[in-house]
């Protein structure tokens, strides 16, 4: 049985009425953040289910764009978060959607800046969160360990390569998920590690010909 944390118990200490519609949605909107790693222009939130029919009551929509802005959970900038300056300089929109085939509390980022990129994620309960997907490829990052995303070209030997520099840092794996569209066309690759990322990894792997993308996704710190 997986043992339960003190934060699943109690909830992190937040602004807002509920954990899953409010602490849950900044949260996402911080990886979002770290995903994207730019200036977004344009960001529509579209909201589903649970989160589509609740989610504005508990401040869902304030959340997520609170998130993205950089706001951490316990910011009291999250309440007035339409009206303050940063907010000012993103052009943002909401929708809402009843979909039988999204979690409860799923939520497309659909964000115009720098690049054109769509991150899905949920919100799973007691402020805990997933990133699923990042544009048409399945991912798993949860915010509990620091994570490299890279998209890349499916080819032999990518796998061995950005393990190769990860494991020269004497850093541990703790789980690698790969995805693609088909074989030989453009793949993307999910690692967390345990222990900090150094930016020679993220070099060496910018490096590697047929790379396209690379991030460094930091551990979420409430």
């Amino acid at each position: 049985m997986k043992q339960r944390s003190l934060f699943d118990v109690i909830s992190p200490i937040m602004t807002g009425p509920s954990s899953s519609h409010t602490a849950g949605a900044v949260r996402l909107g911080m990886l979002v953040r770290n995903i994207y790693a730019g200036r977004v222009r344009n960001v529509v939130f579209k909201l589903y289910n649970s989160y589509a029919s609740a989610g504005k009551g508990h401040g869902s929509d304030k959340a997520l764009l609170a998130g993205l802005l950089g706001c951490k959970v316990d910011s009291p900038d999250i309440k007035n978060i339409f009206n303050l300056p940063a907010s000012q300089d993103i052009k943002y929109s909401f929708e809402f959607e009843q979909n039988l085939d999204r979690h409860p509390n799923a939520v497309d980022f659909i964000l115009e800046g720098e690049r054109n990129m769509i991150v899905s994620g949920n919100s799973v309960g007691a402020g805990n969160v997933e990133i699923t997907k990042i544009d048409d490829f399945a991912v798993k990052i949860s915010g509990e360990y620091n994570a490299i995303i890279l998209f890349y070209k499916d080819k032999p030997g990518m796998i061995s390569k950005v393990s190769t520099f990860i494991q020269n840092e004497n850093i541990n794996i703790a789980s690698l998920e790969c995805d693609r569209n088909a074989k030989g066309k453009i793949a993307s690759m999910c690692i967390c590690v345990d222990g900090q990322i150094p930016q020679s990894i993220i070099n060496n792997i910018q490096n590697i010909d047929d790379v396209y993308f690379v991030r460094n996704i930091k551990k979420l710190e409430d």
